[in-house]
């Protein structure tokens, strides 16, 4: 049951997918106007993190929790990634 946009509990879930969408404005601006990876790769990461919220927020809209595992999968995906960036600027930073 998809809560009314006119119940507190609506109104707030309807606030997180706008502040959400203004995340990922806001993370094509700084993809785009980044001058290094490591800026690229904090983006991605706030786009993740953007989709995990779109996510669990569909989830309360809908009740449909089948799609945790959903938001799980991308966590961890990301947390690989992360790790792997991290050896990676290890090995370049201290080969220099």
């Amino acid at each position: 049951m998809i809560p009314a946009a006119d119940t507190p509990i609506g109104f707030a879930l309807h606030f997180a997918l706008v502040c959400l969408s203004l995340a990922y404005f806001a993370a094509l601006y700084r993809l785009l106007k980044g001058p290094t990876i490591p800026d690229r790769i904090i983006v991605i990461d706030l786009v993740a993190s953007a989709t995990i919220g779109v996510v669990l927020t569909f989830i309360i809209l809908t009740g449909k929790t089948i799609f945790i595992n959903v938001a799980l999968v991308i966590a961890l995906i990301v947390f690989m990634g992360n790790v792997a960036f991290a050896k990676y600027l290890k090995k370049t930073v201290c080969d220099d």
